[in-house]
């Protein structure tokens, strides 16, 4: 132990790196426990301010640049730019994310040599405060890059039904405190770590011994299809009939009763508001109470005089998803709100464009965002009171507090995503998040991909079903049932900063007691 704290740097670059563990695929959460607990060692025997912040700092660099690997893979299906740029692309924006723990650090070692040195719980507290805050600021400033909150890693166990009360960014302060019992522990302060470790392992069993009600016999049934086309043919125009024939097969043949059929984002290169050929080649699929969410493009034209001859151009573009009858009609359409920077469009066009950078999803005119969450009514297909769907698409998921029409709450949420171009952590890692917001929220949530992972999840975010990555195929079920509104669902991100006002209220009142 005496020759990782000589060499402090290193000690944490190496543990941010290990502590990304934890986060799925591998699921390592007790390594990630452990990294934690060796930073707040670290960060308790920084000499000065600049050592607190570059110990966190380094420990960011190393946590972002292992859990965020899969975006090097969505290099791979571009040509505007090198492929290697997507390696060096994680390492810049690990650079950047890894301000917000070094902030966290430098803020929790500052108060700390205020407020009470002599505790040993005081830093944990103050650490856990300020981790919460930082991790809210990375998911809003800027536009926010929210992907794998801490709490995350505490999805295997039970104690993460703590977010139907304090979110994701509570806990990820939760997190924080479990690595602070380990560490009070390996220093023979037993009771303190039992002070801590107690409250976490009872929210653990009551996560164990609280799950979703059943799904009743009588609930809608769903289906959704994964129809395993990848990034690399799912534009080929010579491919178009065959990727179709494949969705129209796995959404099998219409029913007496009625179904949601549900198909990933971008599922069908069709502008459906404009092509009633589109539209009616869908409804030919589907039976006279059905209705088809798929995936589809909005686009947007505007005048423009060339040679004094006016041609209508492309000017933007909505990423949406429509709801389709058995008539050929359209029964709603919501239009993604939070936008992929870089992905679906590129900020500083006008100064990036000439260095030769360039978004990753193809097209010559950027993606518009929507409104922003709403409910969309499906009457058609489950008769009255109409059943009511929220819709997120892709990231728009992974933003906590944001994602449903709190006025208007859906009976659960439709999650269409494209995860074929993030490798095999990406697909994964968006799959746990989603399972965050069924917990916070307290409803089910349906995902359809193209390549995976698509699931079935219930209001306690367990997976009910899913299919893996790389498989063609179709999940068929009722559709679970929701919960009340949780505490979160009522209250949202107010409730983490709640929780970070107790947590530094609690480090003072231990830092006295060393005066």
């Amino acid at each position: 132990m005496r020759a990782i704290l000589a060499r402090p740097h290193l000690a944490a670059l190496a543990a941010g790196f290990l502590s990304a563990t934890g986060f799925a695929p591998l699921s390592l959460w007790p390594l990630t426990l452990a990294c934690l607990a060796l930073l707040l060692c670290l960060v308790d025997r920084a000499p000065d301010r600049r050592a607190a912040f570059a110990r966190g700092w380094l420990f960011g660099v190393g946590h972002f640049t292992l859990g965020l690997n899969w975006i090097a893979h969505a290099f791979t299906f571009q040509d505007a730019m090198p492929h290697w740029f997507g390696y060096g692309a994680v390492v810049l924006l690990s650079l950047y994310l890894a301000v917000y723990p070094g902030a966290a650090t430098l803020a929790a070692w500052w108060l700390h040599r205020r407020i009470g040195p002599g505790q040993p719980l005081t830093l944990p507290l103050l650490f856990a405060a300020t981790w919460l805050v930082a991790e809210y600021l990375r998911a809003t400033l800027f536009t926010g890059f929210a992907w794998n909150p801490l709490g995350v890693v505490l999805l295997p166990t039970g104690a993460a039904i703590a977010a139907t009360w304090v979110g994701t960014y509570g806990l990820g302060a939760l997190t924080i405190l479990a690595a602070a019992a380990l560490l009070l522990a390996v220093r023979r302060r037993f009771r303190t770590a039992a002070t801590v470790a107690l409250p976490l392992a009872a929210l653990a069993l009551w996560g164990y011994l609280a799950p979703a009600p059943p799904t009743p016999p009588g609930a809608p049934r769903i289906r959704i299809v994964q129809p395993n086309i990848g990034q690399d043919e799912k534009y080929s125009v010579e491919a178009e009939h065959r990727h179709f024939r494949t969705l129209a097969t796995l959404s099998g043949q219409p029913r007496p009763a009625p179904r949601l059929i549900f198909w990933p984002e971008a599922a069908i290169p069709a502008y459906l508001d404009l092509e009633p050929d589109w539209r009616a080649r869908l409804a030919a699929l589907l039976g006279p109470g059905d209705l088809l969410m798929t995936g589809a493009d909005k686009v947007y034209f505007k005048p423009v005089e060339e040679n004094g001859v006016i041609t209508q151009k492309l000017a933007g573009a909505n990423n949406s998803l429509w709801i389709v009858t058995p008539r050929a009609t359209v029964a709603g359409r919501y239009s993604k709100a939070h936008l992929v920077p870089y992905g679906e469009y590129l900020p500083m066009r006008q100064l990036l464009t000439p260095l030769g950078l360039s978004r990753l999803v193809p097209g010559d005119a950027d993606f518009w965002p929507g409104p922003g969450p709403q409910s969309l009514p499906l009457s058609p297909a489950t008769g009255r009171p109409p059943l009511r769907m929220g819709v997120q698409i892709c990231y728009e998921i992974i933003f906590s507090g944001k994602v449903i029409d709190a006025k208007n709450r859906p009976d659960f949420l439709f999650n269409p995503s494209n995860d074929a171009w993030f490798g095999s952590w990406g697909p994964v890692q968006h799959l746990a998040q989603a399972r965050l917001r069924a917990l916070e929220e307290g409803i089910p949530i349906l995902r359809s991909t193209p390549t995976g992972v698509s699931a079935v999840i219930d209001a306690r975010g367990q997976v009910l079903r899913s299919l893996g990555l790389g498989r063609a195929g179709y999940l068929e079920s009722g559709l679970p049932p929701a919960l009340p509104p949780t505490l979160f669902a009522r209250l949202g991100n107010l409730l983490p900063f709640l929780l970070a006002a107790l947590l530094l209220g609690a480090a003072i009142a231990t830092g006295r007691r060393s005066r």
